[in-house]
């Protein structure tokens, strides 16, 4: 009989946490989940898998610790001892990171040395494989279009910079050595789990909220920025795939397509009959529905980030050819699918307003 896999998934209450928990599971592994301890709970996007924690006898749990906290780190993987980790936790939201330089790198750079140090030290760097979740912010101020495995990086916010690190990391113990530690390079992907403050995410939910009258306008930054948007579902697949692989390797997980956060918003009120038409430039811009004549969207730059990165497109041949990957929702059933699930909250009543 074969052995079950195990994986450990940091970040696990997370979007992709959620879906690659899901997938994993289909394939019949035993998934452990790490989540920070908390007087709320945070389990909306598990909460389907989530069982009774006393109950042995279920494929799914879930852990206390923190990756600012190595000890913690290095007690589950030790009571867990998991064929696979995946690191998908880090203070992910990149105009935050602006504000917040120091926690950021502290979990997303640090947080990453603790992890890879615990397994060295638990003595287990000879069979753990270690995917690191990377980031298409790492290119900032891009040098070459698309951008691939071979791009220089030029990080433009303390998000990026801290996602650098962990990058250079993960390819350093790799190599010193010798564990199958691979990074993903994800660009934007997107979906019904993405949190809330979310450029994607808030527009689908503005959308919804203004169509039900839940909410009179929509607040934006910048609406030129434009990036390569993909589902979370089908890159949590490419993850597991880089695991899969004989030999680590670093990859862009991308759909090579580009939309800006205007043709997002578009979209996103096409689908509420509300289409938009663009008046006035700069700050001073508005999205007025053409229907009713009103503005419903405005800017305010308190949402541009202090250097912005305009332009994000990858190029995904690598994984293609070495995993046999490749996305499968275009970008309008992603908006779609984002949107569909908004509105049903919209209509029950459920979904917040814009905060």
């Amino acid at each position: 009989m074969t052995k079950r896999k195990v994986a450990l998934i940091t970040g696990i209450t997370g979007q992709d946490g959620g879906y690659l928990a899901d997938l994993l599971l289909s394939k019949g592994y035993e998934v452990h989940g790490i989540r920070r301890r908390s007087s709320s709970v945070n389990l909306q996007r598990i909460g389907h898998l989530y069982r009774n924690p006393h109950d042995r006898a279920e494929n799914f749990h879930l852990h206390y610790a923190d990756m600012t906290d190595g000890m913690s780190l290095f007690q589950v993987l030790k009571d867990v001892r998991p064929d696979e980790v995946y690191n998908l936790a880090a203070q992910s939201h990149v105009r935050i990171s602006f504000d917040k330089p120091e926690y950021t790198s502290d979990v997303n750079g640090l947080g990453v040395v603790r992890l890879l140090e615990a397994i060295r030290l638990l003595g287990m760097g000879d069979h753990v494989r270690f995917y690191q979740a990377s980031t298409s912010e790492l290119y900032g101020n891009v040098q070459e279009t698309p951008q691939s495995e071979t791009t220089p990086f030029r990080p433009r916010s303390p998000y990026a910079i801290s996602k650098h690190f962990a990058f250079l990391t993960t390819i350093n113990y790799r190599e010193a050595y010798g564990f199958h530690a691979s990074n993903g390079i994800l660009f934007n992907h997107e979906g019904p789990y993405r949190g809330e403050g979310f450029v994607s995410r808030k527009i689908t939910r503005g959308a919804s909220a203004i169509h039900y009258g839940l909410q009179d306008k929509l607040v934006l930054g910048n609406l030129n920025a434009t990036r390569d948007w993909g589902h979370a579902r089908d890159y949590v697949e490419g993850m597991w795939l880089m695991m899969q692989r004989e030999e680590p390797s670093d990859y862009v997980l991308a759909t090579g397509e580009q939309h800006s956060v205007r043709d997002f918003v578009e979209r996103a009120f096409e689908i509420v009959d509300r289409p938009i038409e663009w008046d006035g430039a700069g700050l001073e811009e508005k999205g007025i529905d053409k229907k009713s004549g009103k503005a419903i969207i405005e800017i305010d730059p308190r949402f541009y980030r202090p250097a912005e990165v305009n332009s994000l497109v990858g190029n995904p041949a690598k994984a293609k050819d070495e995993l046999g990957w490749e996305h499968r929702t275009t970008f309008g059933q992603l908006v779609a699918e984002m949107m569909e699930a908004d509105m049903k909250q919209a209509a029950a009543g459920t979904l917040s307003a814009e905060g």
